[in-house]
């Protein structure tokens, strides 16, 4: 795996341009443009030559590759586009910290990926502070089939002041997350009707662990990828997710209430030997893993994944078969995963490749073409047989189609019965759950000052996920609760709270994602 080996210099970015310091580390070679040439231009003489930056997002095939800028694929892919890409890879484990590190040493290529929006803790604040090119005029000059096929609510995800910065890879549903089950399991265990309420999804886990599952629910470290069941309690512990109470607003965490009531669900699934004892230091790759090797009976993940974790699945358990059910339900008779932003991940030009912008444009342009969709997701078997297959589709049609509907890709799913299971739970359960809340853009300040109050990326803020931990493994009580508030109001939690009120307030930066929360438009 290639990962950047710069000292990291502890210089804030924003006094590095204060100073006037020379930002971005733009690859060699020579420029020339893809695609048609302008009226007036010089014809194109060779290929785009251009760095980028790419998160390895735990693909299997990108971890084990020996070297990324060889395979054949990204060969094939400099053909068809004309350029010839420099690929420097963000290992998934540790990527904002390696993110952060990339712009305090000022060694930033001339493409970096990075989440949805301009103000994620990745970016350190670069957008700002003037690192990336504005694109609004080359978009239209050089990117006509990305501003038509693009949705505007993607576009204003990675504008900032009326300004585009990013070239967002788009969600069509905002609901991503599902709840998985193995069928087979619930088979054996005669469940004939899927549960839905949180006790009847415990009734199927008590199942599983009759049967010998040794996970009936396969946890995960900070909850991520096994929170769906705070979400049947809308309890969220993300400050992505605020909520209206009374005329204020607040984190859905700080609804003590429901709040206890999750992590006792939590802490039962904990002393019954539902989850694993050890669940919270299980990583990404052991998540999956277990998964695979037929050891979990529920988890979480995103739907799109379902057909490649089932082939890789079904060669270590041939009888194995997954179904994607509807979430459980809470008191108010509603569940589900967080709900996305519009855009899954963003693709930003550094500003020192402005000579490069137009061959980069058109790169990303040829993406979200019938063309590219065709070779990205046909030239490999739509239905793969063995891991090696599924690892080596998922990187052509998930890693290297860069920009592209990331919700699911309805030709490929039409193409084969299972492909066409999967597209019914896409049309009928994704629409119906789902939990939305109040959000902000730009980023509150004060979740920046308050680095124990603030949450790294979608997971609680630290203060909170050790006594979740906590308590679930009964070395505190959840009626604790309270305090732990308290004690994150003490951390910066007030501040964030002051500030939050006050934009909401002056509808500054304001988003509201969901259905639940769109009457306070």
């Amino acid at each position: 795996m290639q990962v950047m080996k710069k000292k990291l210099v502890l210089v804030p970015l924003t006094l590095m341009l204060a100073m006037g310091s020379v930002i971005g580390c733009s690859s060699g070679g020579k420029e020339t443009t893809t695609g048609n040439t302008p009226q007036g231009s010089e014809a194109p003489k060779g290929p785009t030559a251009f760095s980028i930056s790419l998160r390895t997002l735990a693909f299997d095939y990108v971890e084990k590759h020996s070297n990324i800028n060889e395979d054949k694929w990204v060969k094939e892919l400099e053909k068809k586009t004309n350029t010839d890409m420099t690929i420097r890879l963000v290992p998934h484990a540790d990527y904002e910290q390696k993110m952060i590190q990339m712009f305090a040493t000022n060694d930033i290529p001339d493409v970096v990926q990075a989440g949805a929006g301009t103000n994620g803790k990745e970016l350190a604040g670069s957008v700002q502070a003037g690192v990336f090119l504005e694109l609004n005029d080359l978009l239209k000059q050089y990117a006509p089939n990305l501003l038509k096929v693009i949705p505007q609510e993607a576009w204003d995800e990675v504008s900032l002041n009326g300004k585009i910065y990013a070239i967002p890879e788009f969600l069509s549903s905002n609901s991503r997350r599902s709840t998985w089950v193995r069928a087979d399991l619930m088979e054996k265990a005669g469940i004939k009707q899927d549960p839905k309420t949180v006790d009847e999804y415990m009734e199927m886990l008590r199942a599983f662990k009759k049967l010998g599952v040794e996970n009936p629910f396969m946890g995960r470290e900070q909850f991520k990828y096994a929170d769906i069941f705070f979400g049947a309690y809308d309890v969220y512990p993300y400050l992505s997710q605020f909520e209206k109470v009374g005329d204020n607003i607040q984190p859905k965490f700080m609804d003590s209430e429901n709040m206890m009531k999750a992590l006792g669900v939590y802490k039962t699934m904990y002393d019954e030997g539902l989850i694993n004892k050890e669940f919270a230091t299980i990583n990404p790759t052991n998540f999956k893993n277990t998964i695979l090797a037929g050891k979990a009976g529920m988890w979480e993940m995103n739907t799109q994944e379902l057909l490649q974790w089932e082939t890789q699945l079904k060669a270590n358990v041939p009888d194995a078969k997954i179904k994607i059910i509807a979430s459980p339900v809470g008191p108010d008779g509603k569940g589900g995963g967080y709900l996305y932003a519009s855009a899954a991940r963003s693709y930003f030009i550094n500003k020192n490749a402005k000579d490069k912008a137009e061959g980069i444009l058109k790169f990303f342009d040829w993406m979200v073409t019938q063309e590219a969709d065709k070779w990205f997701d046909t030239t490999l078997p739509v239905e793969p047989k063995t891991p090696e297959e599924v690892s080596e589709q998922r990187f052509l049609s998930g890693f290297l189609h860069m920009v592209k509907d990331d919700a699911y890709r309805k030709e490929i799913l039409n193409a084969t019965p299972a492909g066409k299971e999967l597209l019914k739970v896409f049309e009928t359960i994704q629409p119906k759950e789902g939990r939305g809340g109040i959000e902000f853009d730009p980023r509150l300040e004060a979740m920046q000052k308050n680095p124990d109050a603030a949450p790294l990326s979608d997971t609680p803020p630290p203060v909170l996920l050790t006594a979740m931990v906590k308590m679930v493994y009964g070395k505190e009580p959840i009626s604790n609760w309270p305090k732990v508030i308290d004690e994150w109001k003490s951390k910066g939690g007030n501040d964030i709270l002051k500030e939050a009120n006050e934009r909401f307030k002056n509808k500054q930066g304001v988003k509201l994602r969901g259905t639940e929360v769109q009457s306070l438009k």
